[in-house]
């Protein structure tokens, strides 16, 4: 890691610029822990890991004017390892762009875990040619072996998406990869439109989320309603 900020108060990051090959594994570029009261902004950062990672206990955390790429984009987390109990909330992101990132707006914890991830706010976000533009994953698991199925989860909720708008790699823009036992709930988006860098049709994939949709909305959970439990 670069730049790693740990149980602090009332801090201010900005005009930073990080590099690292796009290829180098744990590079992030500013990695967030216990901290309350943070400003990340104005800020260049090209990793081979995540440009801004947010982990447990911390709160109000604002990143804007943010360029993030190479790298895997802006994650919370993750969350919920070996079963601890980790909390993140009052989470602002905004004016931010993500070029050629593995993921953009990425919010993964174990199963098994325990705690929430909430009030977090994505707005006004440009993204060109990412693989994964916007992830929940409440099954991540960053290891060799495949991890044991487990019910407890973190809860994610109240996470808005808002005026979010470029193009995605894949034909995947949007996964909502949520617990059956517990559910991503008061999920919101309003204005998203992501297409294909290539023109091809993209798709979205959801599991288990209760969302609510406002204005643009591309591409949509495959389901008429706005609760959807499909995976693929």
């Amino acid at each position: 890691m670069h730049l790693t900020i740990t149980k602090s108060k009332l801090v201010e990051v900005s005009r930073l610029k990080i590099t690292a090959p796009a290829d180098s594994p744990n590079t992030d570029g500013i990695h967030v822990s216990g901290t309350k009261n943070i400003d990340i902004h104005h800020s260049y950062i090209g990793t081979g890991d995540d440009c801004i990672s947010i982990v447990s206990g911390s709160t109000n955390v604002r990143a804007r004017y943010i360029h993030c790429g190479p790298g895997h984009g802006i994650s919370i987390g993750s969350l919920g390892k070996n079963k601890e109990e980790d909390t993140v909330s009052n989470i602002y992101v905004h004016d931010a762009t993500l070029r050629g990132t593995t993921n953009g707006l990425r919010i993964k914890s174990w199963q098994g875990g325990r705690g929430y991830a909430k009030d977090i706010l994505f707005q006004d976000i440009d993204m060109v040619n990412v693989t994964n533009p916007i992830i929940i994953d409440q099954f991540y698991c960053d290891q060799d072996k495949p991890c044991k199925e487990q019910k407890e989860a973190v809860q994610v909720s109240n996470i808005m998406y808002k005026n979010i708008k470029g193009t995605s790699s894949t034909p995947t823009a949007i996964k909502l990869k949520c617990s059956k036992t517990v559910p991503c709930k008061g999920i919101q988006m309003e204005n998203v439109n992501i297409r294909h860098q290539g023109g091809s049709t993209v798709k979205a994939l959801c599991a288990n989320v209760k969302y609510t949709a406002k204005g643009v909305l591309f591409p949509k959970c495959p389901s008429e309603r706005p609760w959807s439990f499909l995976w693929n």
